[in-house]
């Protein structure tokens, strides 16, 4: 087992902007009229809290907006927001508001037939511009209209990475830059407080999407509120059955192409400085991409978690839960799925370590410590912090923290690893049920939460020295805080443990 050594500098103040409850990814919107998934998005909101959720689909014909019918020989349009109100209602209700995508294109208003996912999202440019324009600022004023001025908050991007065929017929860049532009300039004359960003590209030739894109607004003399691009870290996976194995790409390479984006933005003397959202991040960009339920996904988005912030604003984890269907009704209980939490309200590891990092935020906002392995905290006299190992050996870490007292402090862990808190292995072992049972559920559920140790440590000279140890693929959360300790009269603890 590797030996490692942390020391604390308790007056060091390292730059952590630490915003991992700003928003998380959902599949499409429509989906949250199922009972499933408000029952995990309930448990995630109870668990960690988001301000806000973004997904596909706002526009697309399940969520039933759009409509076109004829009269007196005229082509009228009415729009209909039963299902929309439901889907934001529900929202609202668990603490979590809209970052609307604004996409798909309705069937009747788009000017082809191209669809992608297995429920059909139409992703060619409207055939009539005016109509689009239309359909948005008549939802925002329904929105404004049902809940308020606060809507003008809520953050809005143009599209979902138009920068692949796929999602935007032929990736036509120009096309995209007139829906964005028509887009921006109906939003902004309807009511100038709402914040509206583009281009939503992913990883594919995105400094010359960024680059053109603002171009396009700097000629245009347009001024988006914030760029926004995705973030995926894997090689081009391997198909096998229904899944998806993907290696893992380095740290370091990626965050470079984060900080390229940062760099590009900021050599426009127009735009430098303009936030970035990552409005979709994850390891794997398959739905079907099996490292999303394991261990060493955990670790690898703990690094990634303590460096987002770094150059971008803010970061939306794609996605909360695993009711999902890019690629049909999914075949298993764990099946590679992009959630955080899998059916039944089972968290993932990966789930702890945004828990982890939402408590952290909760502890303090003064970092005085970050590596490529760990990020800590401090609020007076106390620490809290977040240690992980992506895929090497064991390892102890020796934490070395000063303190201004000779106190007695407690450390408590958290710990998740593929030991203690592994529900995939669980899964596996009792062989794999497709589909388990109420019982076989909660078995599952039982082996996916953290292991909680605490131990009470005397300073020494100013200083609390202790020694956690972090196993391959582990993630451990700790606070070492001072010790009150009140103990009821004629109580002893160690008398009361020595009993056989």
């Amino acid at each position: 087992m590797k030996m490692g050594k942390i020391t604390v500098d308790p007056n060091c103040r390292i730059k952590f902007n630490n915003n991992v409850d700003y928003c998380v990814g959902t599949g499409r919107l429509g989906l949250a009229l199922t009972e499933e998934y408000l029952k995990e998005l309930e448990f995630v909101q109870k668990m960690i809290g988001f301000s806000y959720i973004r997904g596909h689909g706002l526009f697309s014909d399940d969520v039933s907006i759009y409509h076109e019918y004829e009269e007196n020989g005229e082509t009228k349009v009415e729009y209909n927001y039963t299902y929309i109100d439901r889907i934001i209602d529900s929202y609202l209700k668990l603490g979590i508001r809209p970052y609307l995508e604004l996409g798909f294109m309705p069937g009747q208003l788009a000017s082809g037939t191209q669809t992608i996912f297995y429920w059909k999202g139409n992703t060619t440019p409207p055939k009539d511009y005016k109509k689009w324009t239309d359909m948005v600022i008549a939802l925002l004023e329904h929105l404004k209209k049902r809940y308020g001025e606060e809507v003008t908050s809520w953050p809005i991007e143009v599209w979902n990475e138009p920068n692949l065929p796929g999602f935007w017929y032929k990736a036509d860049m120009e096309e995209y830059f007139k829906l964005f532009k028509e887009t921006f300039l109906a939003i902004k004359e309807y009511d100038s407080r709402f914040k509206v960003g583009g281009p939503a590209i992913c990883g594919v030739n995105d400094a010359e999407w960024i680059k053109a894109f603002l171009s396009f607004c700097k000629r245009e003399g347009l001024h988006p509120d914030r760029i926004t691009r995705h973030h995926y870290t894997v090689e081009f996976p391997e198909r096998i059955g229904h899944y998806d194995y993907s290696k893992l790409e380095d740290s370091e390479m990626r965050f470079a192409n984060l900080k390229s984006t940062r760099d590009i933005v900021d050599s426009y003397d127009e735009f430098k400085g303009l936030p970035i959202h990552l409005t979709e991040f994850s390891t794997s960009y398959t739905p079907k991409g099996v490292i999303h339920d394991t261990n060493i996904n955990a670790a690898y988005l703990a690094r990634q978690l303590s460096r987002l912030g770094d150059v971008n604003e803010a970061y939306s984890y794609w996605t909360f839960g695993d009711v999902f269907e890019e690629q049909g009704v999914p075949d298993s209980l764990f099946y590679g799925g992009f959630g955080m939490v899998a059916a039944g309200n089972i968290p993932k590891p990966t789930f702890w370590t945004f828990y982890f990092y939402k408590q952290l935020k909760l502890f303090s906002d003064e970092c005085v410590y970050r590596d490529d392995n760990a990020v800590i905290v401090k609020k007076d006299n106390d620490y809290s912090g977040i240690l992980w190992n992506i895929d090497e050996e064991d390892e102890i870490r020796e934490l070395l923290m000063e303190v201004t007292d000779s106190s007695d402090y407690t450390l408590i862990t958290k710990t998740v690893d593929e030991n203690c808190c592994n529900p995939l292995k669980l899964w596996h072992d009792i062989g794999e049920p497709a589909y388990p049972t109420h019982a076989e559920t909660e078995l599952i559920k039982s082996a996916a939460w953290p292991l909680t140790e605490s131990t009470v440590i005397s300073a020494k000279d100013g200083v609390v020295s202790s020694q956690i140890t972090v196993n391959r693929n582990g993630v451990v959360y700790f606070t070492l805080t001072k010790r009150q300790f009140t103990p009821d009269r004629g109580y002893d603890y160690d008398k009361v443990v020595s009993y056989h």
